[in-house]
């Protein structure tokens, strides 16, 4: 049995997370302060009853559970594989089942092409609101899934 492959120096150390930091900073923000001024408004007005000014903080509230589940999804790699979280579903994936990532001009994320012949959404990579770093996250993740998968380490597809 030959030893594995040394890591190239470019790949960082595992486990990674990518996630669109920017995006989930604004999503937060958004709707932390959305709950404050909603809260403040319905503790302000005198002409409110108790229930509504609950109801007032219950939406509040809710909103701002809607825009924190927007700011859920990440992408985290490890030595076994790769853990997807989208905004309510979360797949675990070995790295043998990842054949290709792809983030093409226009799309509005990541996309793994797995062996099943299926495509799963990435949303853990945006380009949205940081292009740039989106397009180098893709780039290291193409990188881990092609060393990890591809059986060049010896650890994965040696069968």
């Amino acid at each position: 049995m030959s030893a594995p492959a040394p890591r190239p120096p470019e790949l960082p150390a595992l486990p990674a997370t990518f996630r669109p930091t920017h995006s989930r900073v604004v999503l937060l923000a958004v709707g932390a302060a959305t709950f404050v001024v909603i809260t403040a408004i319905a503790l302000t007005l005198e002409r409110l009853s108790p229930g509504e000014r609950t109801s007032f903080v219950f939406v509040a509230l809710l909103f701002f559970g809607v825009l924190a589940l927007l700011s859920r999804p990440r992408i985290v790699a490890d030595e076994s594989g790769v853990t997807v979280v989208n905004i309510t579903r979360t797949r675990r994936l070995a790295w043998a089942e990842i054949l290709r990532v792809n983030l093409r001009a226009g799309d509005p994320w990541v996309f793994l092409d797995l062996s099943d012949g299926t495509s799963l959404p990435a949303l853990g990579i945006q380009p949205g609101i940081a292009k740039q770093h989106a397009i180098r996250d893709a780039r290291t993740l193409r990188a881990l899934a092609e060393f990890h998968g591809s059986g060049v380490n010896g650890s994965a597809r040696n069968g």
